[in-house]
């Protein structure tokens, strides 16, 4: 059957405008300016929306002319777009910008491919980008998203994204090109993600033949359940890479978003006294602060709708502790362990540190659960199956999948503690971290080595496990449990 890609475009078009609107779309209804709608797609390529709209800001209050521009050096263009995708690249490009934009075309964004082409850091893809969203022009698109869908359903079967451009050219009125990209994109983010889209929930499910596909699961629920769910505490553990940054990238939304009971964070690499207010008093937390001895490296933190019974920093060894990689709070009727484990390093220099860590972790871990429930969370820094990584051949013995760590997970589990993540999920290809290199997330190349762990009288307590791959803002993303 032929797919019905007018009429399905039309669906999809009413659909998304109740979704979030891309960010260089929702940046051309604030401004018609196209040196600015210019510089928001160069930031946008390969980095989240709001990473993205962020950074924009930052960029758009010290430069939102030519001019300005061409005062700010490297250095400061790179502190104002960080942390989006190639950074240092797009502050390069950026620095170009304004000479050939001043030299060749009289200071102004040019109006046809040809000559967009020819700007620092700009190609097709961003090009058309901008004669769509800034002039109004005829021109398609095709970022991931499009060349995603397209060949999910069968429209085309093409290798890369100028392919599916060329051969849309010749599917697509002229009139349906201009708004192409923002629908796909908005439904492409919305629904049908890159990993495990939401078939269940797809109003045109009936009409997609889902080509290489794998859908969400989605778990059957009762009234009941339903009922029970709403007493269950969810617990949220989140590597953020820098939590001053993460909350530059939207980290307060997140955390509203997840309205968690407990929020584990790690890596927050920031010393009390140099968090901001936001963070230092959050609505409807408390909130506990392990960090390590070293400014602007690993460290802990904890927040709590309930106030802990007692709160411990770290192993009570000062070579871990010092590190700020352990913070552990009692409640009546468990215990909560925030993890932040070593990296073993290239060529595993690190990796007697990191068993000397994971025995002292593994004793504490069992001493607690002689009392009362334990919950164990946090960046583990190790892969422990081979399903747990996209590469497991390359990486054997390489730092955090080497035999040594993953027999340490092995003692872990055959003591009885629970993975619970893989309690409900023994598929593969579910990650929570991707380098920031060859666009490792957009391709979804990546290691799952973020947990939550559980003894094992506390299994049935578990009532849910979850990998939040759709939340940007750190090269982790968030994972879950509700806990019972």
């Amino acid at each position: 059957m032929t797919f019905p890609l007018h009429d399905v475009l039309l669906l999809l078009k009413q659909e998304v405008q109740a979704y979030r609107v891309p960010v260089v779309d929702l940046i051309a209804v604030q401004t018609n300016d196209p040196f600015k709608i210019l510089m928001a797609t160069l930031l946008s390529a390969r980095t989240k929306d709001e990473v993205t709209a962020a950074a924009v800001r930052r960029l758009f209050a010290r430069a939102g002319t030519v001019e300005e521009l061409s005062r700010l050096t490297t250095e400061e263009l790179e502190q104002l777009i960080y942390p989006v995708g190639f950074y240092r690249n797009k502050a390069r490009f950026l620095r170009k910008l304004p000479a050939v934009l001043q030299e060749q075309f009289n200071g102004a964004v040019p109006q046809d491919i040809d000559s967009l082409l020819t700007l620092p850091g700009v190609g097709r893809k961003t090009a058309n980008l901008v004669l769509a969203v800034a002039f109004g022009k005829p021109a398609i698109c095709v970022d991931t998203h499009v060349h995603r869908l397209m060949n999910i359903w069968g429209v085309v079967k093409t290798e890369t994204p100028l392919q599916t451009e060329m051969a849309l050219q010749q599917i697509l009125p002229e009139s349906s090109w201009a708004e192409l990209n923002a629908i796909l994109v908005a439904f492409g983010q919305g629904t049908c993600t890159p990993v495990r889209p939401h078939c269940d929930c797809c109003l045109i499910a009936n009409q997609c033949p889902r080509n290489g596909v794998t859908p969400r699961a989605v778990k059957a629920v009762n009234k009941e359940m339903d009922m029970q769910q709403a007493t269950d505490k969810k617990f949220i553990s989140w590597n953020v890479n820098g939590v001053r940054a993460s909350l530059k990238n939207g980290l307060l939304d997140v955390l509203r978003d997840f309205d968690a009971d407990i929020v584990a964070l790690q890596e927050i690499k920031a010393q009390p006294e140099q968090l901001p207010a936001s963070l230092q008093n959050i609505d409807g937390y408390h909130a506990f602060w392990n960090p390590a001895k070293k400014k602007g490296y690993a460290g802990t933190a904890v927040l709590s709708k309930t106030a802990p019974l007692q709160i411990w920093y770290g192993l009570d060894e000062p070579r871990f502790d010092e590190e700020g990689r352990v913070l552990t709070l009692e409640f009546s009727d468990f215990y909560f362990i925030n993890v932040y484990a070593p990296n073993a390093q290239p060529e595993l220099k690190r990796l007697a540190f990191k068993q000397d860590f994971n025995l002292a972790l593994f004793a504490y871990m069992d001493r607690l659960a002689r009392s009362k429930s334990l919950v164990l969370c946090g960046d583990l820094n190790v892969a422990h199956k081979e399903i747990d990584l996209t590469n497991p051949k390359a990486n054997v013995n390489n730092p955090g999948f080497s035999r040594q760590e993953r027999a340490w997970m092995d003692s872990i589990t055959e003591a009885g503690y629970i993975d619970t993540f893989r309690k409900f999920d023994a598929s593969p290809g579910r990650y929570t971290w991707w380098s920031y290199r060859f666009n490792a997330r957009a391709k979804n190349i990546g290691w799952r080595i973020d947990y939550f762990i559980v003894d094992e009288s506390s299994d049935a307590r578990v009532v849910d496990a979850a990998i939040h791959e759709e939340v940007a803002g750190s090269d982790h993303c968030p994972v879950s449990i509700n806990f019972r």
